[in-house]
């Protein structure tokens, strides 16, 4: 049987917490210079760490740091490393906030196939409406994921040959797209572009914080979905899933 999930009041809260939070900036900026290039990427690492948790600070338990990933420099590992964690922060945001929005009702006012077919918002929790999308849905929506992807591999500075990890490239600036695209994936409207270095620097600690906070806040959804009681905050707030979350298809 389809679970109902109905909205309630502590949901709606978690709603309005999550839109209300400003939205971190992020732009390109220089990258900066040391006597070696390992020396700087720990240096820039631990500045990093040490703004965005004053009081942990810098914490490798691991010595994740340290490590060569591929053959490659450290220096070059170091920049896989910060931009896959500033990569699952901004999936994980998107996925907290849709999360709710789901939870709650919210969808789009028109039809999602030609034929008159609206989207899954009644079939129950967001995995379960996920569940409910039909194939071809699915693979648009990953193909699409996929050329964002293959695009930032393929355009810009690399984060492991000295670009600034996370940084998204210009849609504008490309002379890979065969047609032209008016806007960027960040920013479309230029809103930061009068913003300071200094504004800019505070929004990618934001940043970084906001999407650590939302990969422990989708998995603590998922998990009190699959095992009642996991998650003691959220017990009988979200509706149990019998569900694989993980599995696309």
């Amino acid at each position: 049987e389809v679970s109902s999930f109905q909205p309630n009041r502590k949901m709606k809260t978690v709603l309005f917490a999550a839109l209300a939070a400003s939205a971190a900036a992020f732009a390109p900026q220089g990258v900066s210079k040391s006597s070696t290039a390992m020396n700087g990427a720990m240096e820039d690492l631990k500045e990093v760490a040490e703004k965005s948790n004053p009081v942990l600070k810098y914490y490798d338990p691991l010595e994740l740091a340290t490590i060569s990933i591929w053959g490659q420099s450290n220096e070059a590992s170091i920049g896989f490393l910060r931009h896959a964690e500033v990569k699952h922060g901004r999936v994980a945001m998107a996925a907290f906030v849709g999360y709710v929005v789901q939870s709650n009702g919210f969808h789009w006012p028109w039809n999602m196939m030609t034929d008159g077919t609206p989207f899954p918002y009644e079939a129950g929790s967001p995995p379960e409406q996920w569940d409910a999308l039909p194939d071809a849905a699915k693979w648009q929506i990953l193909l699409f994921i996929g050329f964002l992807e293959h695009f930032s591999e393929s355009n810009g500075t690399h984060y492991m040959k000295g670009g600034m990890p996370g940084a998204f490239p210009k849609f504008t600036e490309s002379d890979k797209i065969p047609h032209p695209v008016p806007f960027n994936l960040f920013d479309p409207f230029g809103f930061s572009n009068g913003r300071s270095e200094e504004a800019k620097a505070r929004g990618r600690i934001a940043e970084i914080n906001n999407g650590r906070l939302a990969q422990i806040g989708i998995i603590g959804f998922l998990a009190e979905q699959k095992v009642a009681g996991s998650v003691p905050l959220l017990e009988g707030v979200v509706a149990p899933y019998a569900g694989e979350p993980m599995a696309p298809f």
